[in-house]
């Protein structure tokens, strides 16, 4: 079985040809963009649902739907770069950033979890696996990922990089699935998701990182009250930034263009796009 399931895209413009000729690595082509999103019909959805469900609904797990429908929307997004030509990946996987405190140390260190065909799912579905992955991996129980982390915990500072190489070659250049030596399946997804605004801050550009070969990254910022134009008239509203890096080799503006409306529509009017909200039993 190999580490991934794609299909390889055969029919290239002659710009994606010559971006791809263009950089050699994904150290190169970074490109930064950030969508401002009015978040005050996404907050009444969120505490409408957390209401009448009892799970504890985040705007992680609404973005995890909605870039999911970002890529049904535009599946020439959901690709990987290999040997110079682009893959579509078969299923969409939305990685999230984990922090983690050592329990002996109160060392802060930073690992994730990957929701797997979000689409399909329903937003329980989403809290739940999102709420039993995180768990298992702050408490070590996660046995894939505690393998990778106790390896290079040990391994000698100069062999990272090259390690590292090494496995992005295994595992995306040449596909094979290295459970085996302790390297999950597939770890990083499709896009990189990260919430900058439970530390406080309102926008933040996140490196591409390349052994991942993840194209997109976008990070999450806190929700804040500012004054915004109506029809017009200033008033206060919630507004949220979320700020973009992609891979220009992979993606480029016209992708950015139907992901960021989609983005919006959905968390916009999120009451049209959602898991209907279930009605409270009185």
């Amino acid at each position: 079985m190999p580490n991934l399931a794609l299909r390889r895209k055969t029919k290239l413009s002659p710009f994606r040809r010559m971006a791809i000729g263009t950089w050699q690595n994904s150290y190169d082509p970074s490109v930064y963009g950030t969508l401002r999103i009015r978040m005050d019909e996404a907050e009444r959805y969120l505490e409408a649902f957390r209401k009448a469900t009892g799970k504890r609904l985040t705007y992680s797990h609404m973005i995890a739907k909605a870039v999911a429908a970002v890529f049904k929307r535009m599946p020439d997004a959901n690709a990987i770069l290999r040997m110079n030509r682009l893959y579509l990946r078969d299923r969409i996987g939305v990685f999230f950033q984990v922090v983690l405190e050592d329990s002996k140390t109160g060392e802060i260190d930073l690992s994730g979890c990957t929701i797997f065909e979000p689409e399909s799912k329903t937003l329980v579905e989403i809290i739940d696996e999102f709420e039993a992955k995180t768990s298992k991996v702050r408490k070590g129980e996660d046995k894939d990922t505690e393998k990778s982390r106790g390896m290079f915990r040990f391994l000698p500072s100069f062999m990272l990089n090259g390690t590292l190489k090494l496995i992005s070659f295994l595992s995306y250049t040449l596909n094979l699935d290295l459970r085996w030596m302790g390297i999950p399946r597939d770890p990083f997804g499709s896009v990189m998701v990260t919430n900058i605004g439970s530390l406080g801050l309102s926008q933040a550009y996140v490196p591409l990182v390349p052994y991942s070969r993840v194209p997109l990254l976008v990070a999450m910022g806190a929700v804040e009250e500012v004054a915004l134009v109506e029809d017009g008239q200033v008033m206060v509203g919630k507004e949220m930034q979320l700020c973009a890096t992609f891979d220009h080799r992979v993606l480029d503006g016209a992708h950015a263009a139907v992901m960021a409306k989609t983005m919006r529509d959905w968390l916009e009017t999120p009451f049209e796009h959602f898991d209907p909200i279930p009605a409270i039993e009185e």
